[in-house]
C-alpha cells in the first residue's frame, strides 16, 4: 500500500478533485494551499500577504541579489524551505495525499510513495475552468491564463528541483484527465495505491 500520494498538475487538468477524491476513497489526509499558511506561520507572515509567491519565482532575484544581499533569502525561497519541512513532516506521518509544490521531487527517495502527473488537453482544461471556476471569464483569458500558471510552475520546478516540469522521468505515472475522466483517474491511483 502506498502511503504518501504526490501529484503535479498542469493549471485546470483537475488534479486538486482528483486528489481530494483519492483522499476520501483512500482515507487519507489531504493537502494543498494549507500548506502556504502553514509554512507563512512558521515565517511569522500573514498568508495572505505570502500567497502570491506560491509555485512562482520572484522576478528580481538572480545575480545582482545574490551578490548584495548573500544573507537575507528571497521571501520565495524561505516560502519553500518552509514548505519543504512541512512536507517531510507531513509525509513521515504517512496516509497523505499532497498536491503542488514539488513534493514529488521534495519525496522521491521515500519508500511507500506514488508520485503523479495530471495532464489534459487545453481545450479540456478550458472548459473545465469556464464551467466550474471562471464562468465570467472569456476563453481567450482563460487560455491565457493557463498558459501563465503553467510557465509559473515550470519556472519553480526548474529552479527548485533542478528538474523538468512534467518530464516522466520524475513521476511514477501520468494520466491525461481529457482522456479517462475523473473519476477513471481516481480508480486507477486508488487502484495502484492499494496494490
Amino acid at each position: 500500500m502506498k502511503k504518501i500520494i504526490t501529484f503535479s498538475r498542469e493549471f485546470g487538468a483537475g488534479a486538486g478533485e482528483i486528489g481530494v477524491k483519492v483522499a476520501k476513497e483512500l482515507g487519507y489526509e489531504y493537502y494543498d494551499k494549507e500548506l502556504i499558511v502553514k509554512a507563512a506561520r512558521t515565517l511569522n507572515e500573514n498568508p495572505d500577504s505570502i500567497i502570491h509567491l506560491d509555485e512562482k519565482v520572484t522576478m528580481g532575484f538572480g545575480f545582482t541579489q545574490s551578490l548584495f544581499d548573500m544573507y537575507n533569502k528571497p521571501s520565495d525561497e524561505r516560502l519553500y524551505e518552509a514548505e519543504k519541512k512541512i512536507i517531510k513532516q507531513i509525509a513521515e506521518k504517512g496516509n497523505c495525499v499532497i498536491v503542488g509544490r514539488n513534493a514529488n521531487s521534495i519525496l522521491s527517495e521515500y519508500d511507500d510513495s506514488l508520485h503523479i502527473f495530471i495532464h489534459a488537453k487545453n481545450y479540456w482544461r478550458i472548459n473545465r475552468l469556464k464551467n466550474d471556476k471562471m464562468p465570467d471569464v472569456s476563453e481567450e483569458k482563460i487560455a491565457a491564463h493557463i498558459k501563465e500558471v503553467d510557465k509559473a510552475r515550470r519556472k519553480f520546478c526548474a529552479k527548485y528541483t533542478n528538474t523538468e516540469f512534467g518530464s516522466a522521468d520524475n513521476y511514477d505515472i501520468s494520466l491525461c484527465s481529457s482522456s479517462l475522466g475523473i473519476n477513471k483517474c481516481v480508480e486507477i491511483i486508488c487502484n495502484i495505491a492499494r496494490g
